[in-house]
């Protein structure tokens, strides 16, 4: 994003020394070509990325959209689809076209053989309507920045996706998610920053950035009385298996 325009490298160098041992770029198919900027840095620095409408920019995809996923699957670079799903919070883009432009993306998912990332907001349940009603299992993918209660983290689970928490798990009034977080398997646990937002303590109110990943996870191993360590491989484990091309 350009918030990462005039220290990409610096950022990346601070996530190496953090410990961060892999990454995701997320890019957005969108009017920015948000998709294209993924990919060059994901190749500038030798990690995955994904591709995918956002359910924001929902009222732009068109037929060239989903033929432009289908081509992106094909990159080496690109391993899973996303973001896409249900935001009924900012609603930026129709709520029918929303669900219109996420069912044809599950099902894109399925064609192609990739995961996808979900957004969700306030739309937790009609999310996990969809996802089941579009065999969502088998693709597979992970509720992106968990936000939502044990219902939501349940059925995805139950349709076999993973559950990745943000710097949103370390804030203080955060009970319901931290709670979640305790009761996840091991071996569907991913964490994430979403940056440049949503830093975590004792970061908040700067932009967030990869190596602040490490308070979610020291977070995390708070909450299931582990160590940072073995939160860290836990999710590079699950990060790999889930994010392996065919």
């Amino acid at each position: 994003m350009p918030q990462f325009d005039g220290d990409r490298a610096e950022a990346v160098a601070r996530a190496r020394a953090a410990g961060v041992r892999d990454l995701l770029i997320v890019g957005g198919v969108d009017s920015e070509a948000g998709h294209i900027r993924a990919l060059n840095v994901a190749d500038a620095l030798g990690v995955p990325a994904s591709a995918g409408v956002h359910p924001h920019e929902a009222r732009l995809a068109t037929e060239s959209t989903y033929d432009e996923l289908v081509g992106l699957a094909k990159e080496k670079r690109i391993v899973a689809i996303g973001e896409i799903g249900l935001d009924f919070h900012y609603d930026h883009s129709p709520r029918d076209t929303q669900r219109e432009v996420f069912r044809r993306q599950v099902r894109l998912a399925r064609t192609v053989g990739l995961p996808i990332i979900i957004h969700t907001r306030e739309a937790d349940l009609e999310t996990c309507d969809l996802l089941e009603e579009e065999r969502a299992g088998e693709c597979g993918g992970v509720i992106h920045c968990f936000t939502g209660g044990h219902e939501l983290a349940r059925r995805a689970l139950a349709l076999g996706f993973h559950v990745s928490f943000s710097g949103i798990l370390a804030f203080p009034r955060a009970e319901v998610i931290q709670a979640v977080a305790k009761a996840v398997p091991l071996d569907r646990l991913l964490i994430e920053t979403d940056a440049p937002f949503l830093a975590p303590p004792p970061h908040r109110g700067q932009r967030n950035e990869p190596a602040f990943v490490v308070e979610v996870a020291r977070k995390l191993a708070s909450l299931r009385a582990t160590t940072v360590e073995a939160i860290g491989d836990a999710a590079l484990a699950n990060f790999r298996r889930l994010f392996s091309r065919p």
